[in-house]
């Protein structure tokens, strides 16, 4: 019996142990704040909440980096990490908003959109928690590495069906935590609905022209190194999508599905007037032919796997290489954004001109951390 009490007694200390270690994590990591600086061209911070006053006080709501030029003209929305374990569009976000200088129009930067999925991790995912820069002057700056979905904390108990509130579309229960199967979003609905429906919000009362969502998929998606586009914005997209191919840079074209409903491509064209894009780069840490899943994959793209997998013709990306880094993904969106912005200013009266957005070139040469300030 002795035998007994002591095994149960140590079985129960190793419990608590492991317990202790693991909610200290998850309690730092649902606590921790970014370190986003305030870019010296940002006009103005406004909060997420603004446009949907049922965020304020939640996980979901967020900063809007506001840079507007000194003469009036076109206006972008650009989006980062709308899902939060797809990293490349929440740090071109912030890429963007520390560095771009705009001289006519204005840009909104959202880098932390699902700001509630970056708080937690994907369950038995194995994915690193935080991902680490050093600027140019030394200082080491973390950021969240998170979850597709936001925090089950803020948003739970998933229902069996998600029904998608304005078209009645129904999906798996899990994907109420989607953000991009909520728009146009609901006002008073769940945390990810009241996150979209203030975009959306936001959008209309602005009248923003042409809205941008950052995005990485799996190597081994076909939907990939790809642009997603609304019909309304099919002109400036193909002429973009071109645009980026002779800079060497592919990029195909895909129509936004229009029987698949909740995703900003479709939604956003739909309920507001805006030029609604989605942009897709290929990310090992998120697909599931990867092996060992930590930051040293999510920064250098290096997997043994997926060269086996490109070898076999598994893959819609390039993996020649043996690899895909943050800053071939980062400077992919930001050379987007720039060719978006291009084509508009090619088909519109309105104009938005900005200088200061590394290119594709550079932030190759030069790697994310240099551009941080």
């Amino acid at each position: 019996m002795k035998k007994s009490y002591i095994s149960a007694i140590v079985i129960l200390a190793c419990a608590a142990v492991i317990g202790g270690i693991a909610g200290s994590s998850f309690y730092k990591k649902r606590h921790f704040v970014e370190d986003i600086v305030t870019g010296e061209h940002v006009t103005e911070v406004r909060m997420l909440s603004d446009y949907n006053p049922n965020l304020k006080g939640t996980a979901g709501d967020t900063e809007i980096y506001v840079l507007k030029g000194a003469e009036e003209g076109g206006s972008l929305l650009v989006l980062g990490s709308t899902h939060a374990n797809e990293p490349a569009g929440h740090m071109a976000g912030i890429v963007l908003e520390e560095n771009a200088n705009v001289k006519v129009g204005t840009i909104y930067v959202i880098p932390s959109i699902g700001h509630s999925g970056l708080t937690h991790n994907d369950p038995l995912d194995g994915s690193p928690q935080y991902l680490h820069y050093t600027t140019p002057s030394g200082e080491l700056r973390t950021f969240h590495f998170g979850s597709r979905a936001s925090n089950p904390i803020d948003q739970w108990p998933d229902p069996d069906i998600y029904t998608h509130r304005s078209s009645g579309q129904t999906l798996s229960g899990s994907e109420t935590r989607n953000l991009n199967r909520c728009y146009p979003g609901v006002e008073d609905g769940t945390l990810s609905e009241r996150v979209a429906y203030a975009v959306t919000n936001m959008i209309n009362t602005e009248g923003i022209d042409m809205e941008i969502d950052l995005h990485e998929s799996s190597p081994e998606y076909a939907v990939n190194n790809a642009t997603v586009a609304h019909e309304r914005a099919m002109t400036i997209a193909s002429e973009g999508v071109l645009d980026l191919q002779l800079e060497g840079i592919s990029m195909s074209l895909e129509p936004s599905p229009v029987t698949l409903h909740g995703l900003t491509h479709r939604e956003l064209g739909d309920f507001t007037n805006t030029y609604a894009l989605l942009m897709e780069t290929g990310n090992p840490s998120q697909g599931r032919l990867r092996g060992r899943t930590d930051e040293a994959l999510a920064q250098t793209g290096i997997d043994p796997c997926y060269v086996i997998n490109y070898d076999l013709g598994l893959l819609y990306v390039d993996y020649s290489s043996g690899s895909f880094p943050m800053e071939l993904r980062v400077g992919r969106h930001l050379a987007g954004i720039q060719a978006y912005i291009n084509a508009f200013n090619n088909n519109s009266e309105k104009q938005i001109v900005v200088e200061g957005i590394p290119t594709y070139d550079e932030m190759l040469a030069n790697k994310v951390g240099y551009y941080l300030k």
